[in-house]
């Protein structure tokens, strides 16, 4: 990976991790930006803004600092525990580097990813359920009701800072770098303060080895699934550890267009795989393909995959390395304990008192 450069992102992105000279420098900006943030908070406490609440509860799942924490494989893991105690849940996402994020789009298989998003385009792929996309998650959940109207349960994908959505429980999404130096943007990479408490109707998960922060939560059990080949993950078919050991002593390429992925590269070589590592940029297009023409085998994460279909690959054998992320059952628990009774709700769906 090139070295950082003064003024790079990368340069920007490590002083976050310390109070150093150019975190001191942008200190200025990160209190403006904290008055933003603390004045738009109290319009909405004071009641001179509103937030909207739509007919079924809604679960915010979101981070506090800028850059991937975990919050997809978050998403598909609550997906998974709502469905298990029998909600029918559906997706709204803002879907980061759409081409049109004012529009509202229903989110298909067949959906181009420029409009979709990776994210939810993968979410879509991997759980079935209805997704929609918008800049304005009200609209996207009046969409999705409107177009699917089984759906008794919103999950909204990065929307904690969206306060125009009222929600009946948030998640918030911790990786081992916890709150960085503490300061808000720019001169650290908090959102918004990092709270001295957990706030009500909040859970907190840590997407990490041991909680890096503070604030009491769960831990968030992540290995790798197994591999499977990109033409049968698109088909729908499973990984396997074994696919994933037979790539063990090949000659291995490993890309990764996410905010972090060392994460991954690091899971691969726990699995024994010698790899050669090639970062990409966050959301990473794939329009030309990165790696060298003669490249025997690659292995990519399901989000590069949603942008990649198996006839553009040449001679490269690519591989699909899902991620197995679970929930301990005491999470699961407090989770629907913070949701409305399937069996207390009105008859057009809003929750009672």
């Amino acid at each position: 990976m090139p070295a950082a450069t003064p003024g790079s992102p990368q340069r920007l992105a490590q002083a976050w991790w310390s109070r150093g000279s150019l975190a001191c420098a942008l200190l200025p900006l990160a209190v403006l930006y904290g008055g933003v943030v603390a004045l738009r908070r109290s319009l909405y406490r004071l009641g001179l803004l509103r937030s909207r609440r739509v007919p079924v509860p809604v679960v915010v799942v979101g981070n506090l600092i800028a850059g991937g924490a975990g919050k997809t494989p978050t998403v598909l893991a609550v997906l998974s525990a709502l469905r298990g105690r029998g909600w029918r849940p559906g997706i709204i996402s803002r879907g980061y580097g759409r081409s049109d994020d004012g529009l509202v789009v229903h989110v298909g298989k067949d959906t181009p990813v420029d409009q979709a998003g990776d994210e939810p385009l993968l979410m879509h792929i991997r759980t079935g359920v209805p997704v929609v996309v918008a800049r304005d998650r009200v609209a996207a959940a009046q969409a999705l009701l409107s177009r699917h109207p089984d759906v008794d349960v919103i999950v909204s994908d990065d929307g904690l800072q969206h306060l125009r959505l009222a929600r009946d429980a948030q998640l918030l999404v911790f990786d081992d770098r916890g709150g960085g130096n503490g300061w808000l943007l720019p001169a650290g990479p908090l959102r918004e303060p990092l709270p001295r408490r957990v706030p009500p109707r909040t859970l907190v998960l840590y997407n990490a080895a041991r909680p890096s922060t503070a604030l009491p939560g769960h831990l968030a059990h992540r290995r790798l699934a197994g591999a499977v080949s990109l033409s049968s993950w698109w088909s729908g078919a499973q990984p396997s550890t074994d696919a994933l050991q037979q790539l063990a002593g090949r000659p291995l390429i490993a890309a990764a267009g996410m905010a972090h992925p060392a994460k991954f590269f690091d899971m691969l070589h726990s699995a024994g795989l010698s790899i050669e590592e090639l970062p990409l940029p966050d959301h990473f297009d794939f329009r030309m393909l990165p790696w060298p023409a003669d490249a025997a085998d690659v292995i990519i994460t399901e989000k590069d995959a949603v942008k990649l279909q198996p006839g553009r690959l040449g001679g490269a054998r690519v591989w699909v390395a899902p991620l197995d992320f679970r929930l301990d059952t005491s999470f699961e628990q407090a989770l629907i304990d913070l949701l409305p009774s399937h069996t207390t709700r009105t008859s057009d769906g809003h929750p009672t008192a």
